[in-house]
Order: structure tokens, then C-alpha cells, then sequence
């Protein structure tokens, strides 16, 4: 992946770093919260000591009736709650049970994104200790239509809109010039600024470690939702409080709205964004640059920018920009790459053999599929001390117009190229499959059910257990269903996809299918580059982020042919994740926090966000 990055830079590497002074790493825990323990009392701060009605609209200290009577006494509560106080406990199991009556996901999407509104320590409390049943709620596959709704059910701001209009601020200047005659002349001068870091500033957060940003132009598989991308930011950072333990005043979502060309949106009149086509070219980059030099100015060198959803001709280049000059992460590429390649390594304790001794056939050969494929050849290569041009002919990618072949090199986009080999011309994926003959099927394509039957069956003719990996967003787009997976196969194919699907019984035996979920690696990785003071991120890191993962896979899962932990485990394999990540960060010299502490992984679990009520003076 680094090596396709430095050709777009002139051979730059994230590593050529020129040599600076820095402390400390992270950001500082003004008020000590984080550091007292759930029994030491903590001071409500606000802009002030919040109290009274105020106190119970801040969603940062609001605990409901879980406020003590001394409590109610000291902050002015007294008759703003009814008499009876609870417990924290007792409010999850009320919240729980309520959820549950709810029949349609968007019902419970939008009542969490309400009490994350109300109640921010009780949001978390809820979706740490119910994980898997809420994962899918807060996130894909539900996130995705909340997207497409997101102007119908928007109630309050979550995160930072930047638009097209806070680009350019042009204002005039009058000269006044003396001349000896006694007349005075004014000339005038505009001069223009951006107001981006205007629009960061206006966030009532100081202390950011986590951007999320998209553009909203490839929202997972629904293609351009404009403004009503920012689900997806909101989303993703309540993952990296909730799994990777950031704190969640550190996180800050945010949307670039250069408009969209998605008519249906245009033409609704509940949309919140700019109507208008989507700005491109000198435009576009423009605000970009100018969006990626504020947060750097406003929040440092440390801040970690996370781009998410943007359409592949983008995202490469933003990527390929940026790598050398900010701590910046693309979980559609590195983070996708990253849980997939674990899958991977993880599987071959079923499949058997090494890396290297699989062929890989992918179907997608965007942003996602490209970014995996570099992944498995880097530690294809990393094993066997291969060069990487050489194991990447092991792996092979179709898109739209068939297999990618040496013959169509010209015609390809930059990033597609290094996955051109000597084949003659193949149309389509079936095609592919018989040619190829792979041992390892991946879809990152984005279309639904293009994994048929005949596909499957073929593949399976030759393995006796093929590895299926149906990683499209939302559920609809999979590239087929575990229960196809495993009835086509006749009950043979190891199978992972990247939104959740109920396990499946065959000839009496239950398979629990795995989910390739980004949400294993981008909370423990972003919490691993916080807790270095990490200035950059290097695809080694992400090496190491996959090989913690694969590891946390035990001998039941495998027994159940998952090749990915369960979801209830999340904060200690994010804490391992995370411990990795910082070691190589330490190792590879670009990490700031020092010394470095003795036991990684246990400096990661002490530093992880608790939603545990804190008692206040």
C-alpha cells in the first residue's frame, strides 16, 4: 500500500520525517476525570460548575435519577426530578427492555442517537455491555439507511458541517495616500481568507484526538448522500469511544459538503445540504487542503483525521497527499485491508498452508479491494522475504470490465495497475473462477448477489474449504448470504461478510457466520496511535494491528469455523490492538510519548473511557 502511495508522492515516504523536539503525546486531561478512579469525586465542569436545569441538559454529566439526594441538594436538583433515585444498572435493563418492543432499526437507531443527545455516560454503559446486539443498530447495517434518511429524522447537530461557503471570506481594505498637492487618494484592496478554522473553532470541544471526515460521495454501498453522510462519522466515533475507549469529548465528526449529484436528494425538500452539483477539481481540493491545515493548526500534529466514504478517485490521493504531513488513516482502504488480512491469517488453521500458498481472486477493485490485495502481498512478502512485485501476482482482482490484465494496463487508474498480470482477457467474474482457480474468493464490489450459485459451486469443485469473504455494505449488497455461502458449498466454505447475518443451520450442523467488521481494527488501532503520540501511520502498523486480531481468535471459535473473535471481547482486543500498534509506532520512530511505558497493554486498558457514573461534589 506504502509502496503505491510514495509513486503518487515522487517517492516520498511517511518516514521521511525531518527531525523535531516533541513531548507528550495525546491529548491533556485538563480536569483529571480520566484519571480519578470511579469512587474519587469529579467536578461537573461545563464553561462553569453546571447545575440545576442546566446540569440535567448537558449531556457530558446528566445522570437522570441516578442523581443522588446529596447530589440533588448541592446542584440545585430538588424538585427538577421526581423523588425516586436509581441505579445506573437499573436504567440500562429500562433501556434495554424499551429498545427491545422496537420493531424496525431505524426506531432503535433513532432512540440511541437520543439518549447519546441526553445522557452520554448511559449511551455508552448501554452499547459496551450489549455490544453485538447493538452494534448493528449504531452502525452497519442500520447507519446506512439512517443515511438516506438523515434529513427526515436530523434533530440537533452531532458533528461539524463544512461547506463550500465557509471557503473564501473576500473583505476590502481602504489606503489612504497624501500627496503634497494636499489631496488625499483611497485606494482599495480585497483580500480573501477561508474560514474553515473559524468553523473548527465554533466547536465547543478543545482537546481533539479523533477527526472523522467524509465527503459523503461513496456512503458504504449507497453511493453519494451528500450532507446526510454524517451519520457515518457519528457512527464511527461512537465505535471508538464505545470499543476503542477514546474519550468521547476527544472525538469529532465531521462533514465536507462540496453538494451532490444525487438528483432524488436535490430535488428533496428535506435536505440539509447544499443544493447543488458536486464541486470538483481545484474546488474541491482547495477546501480540502484547507479543512486538513486548520485541524492541524487548531488541534496539532497529533491529531488523528480518519477519512471515511470517499469516492475512490479521492480517496487514493488524499491519502498519497497528506501521509507525509499528518497522522492521517483511510479505514475504507487500511482499516478494510487490515480486519480482512486478519480473517485471513486466521483461517489458515482451517484452510491450512501458508499465505503464500493461496491464490486470491477478488471481485472489486476499488478503493477497498485494492487496499486488501496490498496488504496480503505486504505480508505475503513480509513471510517470505519475497519483494512485493513479486507476491502480488499470487493475487488477482475483476472489476467492471473483467478481469485486470496486463493487455488493459493503459486504460487503468493508478491504483489498479500494480494488479495487472500476463493473463488473455477474461469478461466476468465466472469466467475468472474457472481460469484462475482460486482458493480464496473476496467481494468487495459494492453489488449484491454477485456471488451466484454457479460461482460458489465452482469455486468449491476445487477446495475442500474454500474461503468466502461477502464484505459489502449494508446487508443488501453482500455479495451473497451466509446461507447461500454454506448451502451452495454443501456446508464446506469458511465464510466471513461485512455486515452481520444470523447463524445458519445445514445437514444438522450450525455454522455462525463471521463479520469482517472494520469495527475490530480502527477503535484498538486509533486508541494505539493516541497513547503513542504517533505524527504518522505506516503500513507496518497496520500489520501489526492484523496480527494482534488474528491472535485473539481462540480454539471454540475456530471449533464454530469463525475466523474472527466474538464482539463481547471488543475492549480487550482493541486494548491488544492498540498495544501493538503503539510498539511499532515506537519502533518505526515516529512515536512522541516517552518514555515509553513498560506494559502496553495494560497503559491502553488504563487509558480506555469508562461510562461508569462518577459521583460529583
Amino acid at each position: 500500500m506504502e509502496s503505491t502511495l510514495k509513486e503518487m508522492r515522487g517517492g516520498e515516504s511517511v518516514l521521511d520525517l525531518s527531525p523535531k523536539a516533541t513531548v507528550g503525546g495525546g491529548v491533556e486531561d485538563v480536569y483529571g476525570e480520566d484519571c480519578a478512579t470511579e469512587e474519587q469525586l469529579v467536578t461537573p465542569w461545563t464553561y462553569s460548575v453546571a447545575s440545576g436545569y442546566s446540569l440535567l441538559r448537558d449531556p457530558h454529566h446528566n445522570k437522570g435519577l441516578a442523581f443522588t439526594e446529596k447530589e440533588r441538594d448541592s446542584h440545585y436538583l430538588l424538585g427538577l426530578l421526581p423523588p425516586a433515585v436509581v441505579t445506573q444498572q437499573l436504567q440500562e435493563k429500562k433501556l434495554m427492555d424499551n429498545l427491545r418492543k422496537y420493531q424496525v432499526p431505524l426506531q432503535k437507531y433513532m432512540a440511541m442517537m437520543e439518549l447519546q443527545e441526553r445522557n452520554e455516560r448511559l449511551f455508552y454503559k448501554l452499547l459496551i455491555d450489549n455490544v453485538e446486539e447493538l452494534l448493528p443498530i449504531v452502525y452497519t447495517p442500520t447507519v446506512g439507511e439512517a443515511c438516506q434518511k438523515y434529513g427526515s429524522i436530523f434533530r440537533r447537530p452531532q458533528g461539524l458541517y463544512i461547506s463550500l461557503k465557509e471557503k473564501y471570506e473576500c473583505f476590502s481594505a481602504f489606503v489612504e495616500f497624501d500627496y503634497p498637492s494636499g489631496l488625499a487618494q483611497f485606494n482599495s484592496t480585497i483580500t480573501c481568507r477561508g474560514k474553515v478554522l473559524d468553523v473548527l473553532k465554533n466547536w465547543p470541544e478543545r482537546n481533539i484526538q479523533v477527526i472523522v471526515v467524509t465527503d459523503g460521495e461513496r456512503i458504504l454501498g449507497l453511493g453519494d448522500l451528500g450532507c446526510q453522510g454524517m451519520g457515518i462519522p457519528v457512527g464511527k466515533l461512537s465505535l471508538y469511544t464505545a470499543l476503542g475507549g477514546v474519550r468521547p469529548s476527544a472525538c469529532l465528526p465531521v462533514t465536507i459538503d462540496v453538494g451532490t449529484n444525487n438528483e432524488q436528494l436535490l430535488k428533496d425538500e428535506f435536505y440539509i445540504g447544499l443544493r447543488q452539483r458536486r464541486a470538483t477539481g481545484q474546488e474541491y481540493a482547495d477546501l480540502l487542503h484547507e479543512f486538513m491545515s486548520a485541524a492541524k493548526q487548531n488541534y496539532g500534529e497529533k491529531v488523528l483525521i480518519q477519512f471515511e466514504d470517499f469516492a475512490n478517485h479521492n480517496a487514493f490521493t488524499l491519502l498519497a497527499k497528506y501521509g507525509t504531513t499528518h497522522l492521517v488513516f483511510n479505514d475504507d482502504i487500511q482499516g478494510t485491508a487490515s480486519v480482512v488480512l486478519s480473517g485471513v491469517v486466521a483461517a489458515l488453521k482451517l484452510i491450512g498452508g501458508t499465505l503464500a500458498d493461496h491464490k486470491f481472486l477478488f471481485l472489486g477493485a476499488g478503493e477497498a479491494g485494492t487496499g486488501i490485495a496490498e496488504l496480503i502481498a505486504l505480508e505475503m512478502s513480509k513471510q517470505t522475504k519475497i519483494p512485493v512485485e513479486e507476491t502480488r501476482k499470487k493475487i488477482w482482482l475483476v472489476d467492471s470490465k473483467g478481469l485486470i490484465v496486463n493487455s488493459r494496463k493503459e486504460s487503468l487508474q493508478h491504483f489498479k495497475k500494480p494488479w495487472a498480470h500476463d493473463h488473455e482477457p477474461v469478461k466476468d467474474l465466472l469466467g475468472a473462477v474457472k481460469a484462475i482457480k482460486p482458493t480464496v474468493l473476496i467481494g468487495s464490489s459494492g453489488v449484491g448477489r454477485t456471488f451466484t450459485k454457479e460461482i460458489i459451486e465452482t469455486v468449491a469443485s476445487f477446495n475442500e474449504k474454500p474461503l468466502i469473504l461477502a464484505l459489502s455494505n449494508p446487508t443488501s449488497q453482500s455479495e451473497c448470504t451466509a446461507e447461500e455461502a454454506y448451502t451452495w458449498s454443501q456446508g464446506r466454505a469458511i465464510f466471513a461478510s461485512g455486515s452481520p447475518f444470523d447463524p445458519f443451520e445445514y445437514n444438522g450442523k450450525v455454522f455462525v457466520p463471521g463479520q469482517a467488521n472494520n469495527a475490530y481494527i480502527f477503535p484498538g488501532f486509533g486508541l494505539g496511535l493516541v497513547i503513542s503520540g504517533a505524527i504518522r501511520v505506516h503500513d507496518d502498523m497496520l500489520l501489526a494491528a492484523s496480527e494482534a486480531l488474528a491472535k485473539q481468535v481462540s480454539d471454540e471459535n475456530y471449533n464454530k469455523g469463525l475466523i474472527y473473535p466474538p464482539f463481547s471481547n471488543i475492549r480487550k482486543i482493541s486494548a491488544n490492538i492498540a498495544a501493538n500498534v503503539a510498539a511499532k509506532a515506537y519502533e518505526l520512530g515516529v512515536a512522541t510519548r516517552l518514555p515509553r511505558p513498560a506494559n502496553l497493554v495494560k497503559y491502553a486498558e488504563s487509558c480506555m473511557y469508562s461510562p461508569v457514573y462518577r459521583s460529583y461534589r
